[in-house]
């Protein structure tokens, strides 16, 4: 926060299961960044600006089919990140950047 000029601490949550989690979110606005070819639409082209949004990122090796349709099932929104296959901790980098450049 210090060497960012931010006075912004994130939210830490409790660890819960995927399971509990898309079934009990609040979120106006919900995705799901997975792998599996769908037609997604890039974060930047249906992200809601402004809205309380929550943003999924699949563990190394991707969600399971089963992980990907329970979320969908629940009004989360299939998001690509673009045509390159990003890791899990890069995939949260461009998130993040990509939220702040649609809410600047």
């Amino acid at each position: 926060m210090k060497q960012s000029g931010q006075a912004f601490l994130p939210k830490l949550n409790p660890i819960t299961t995927l399971s509990e989690l898309v079934k009990n979110h609040t979120s106006k606005s919900a995705y799901l960044a997975h792998c599996e070819e769908q037609n997604q639409k890039s974060l930047k082209e249906i992200y809601k600006i402004g809205s309380p949004s929550l943003i999924l990122i699949g563990p190394e090796g991707d969600f399971s089919s089963k992980e990907i349709k329970l979320a969908l099932d629940n009004n989360f929104k299939p998001i690509s990140l673009g045509n390159n296959r990003l890791r899990t901790e890069t995939a949260g980098v461009v998130v993040c950047n990509t939220v702040n450049l649609l809410e600047s």
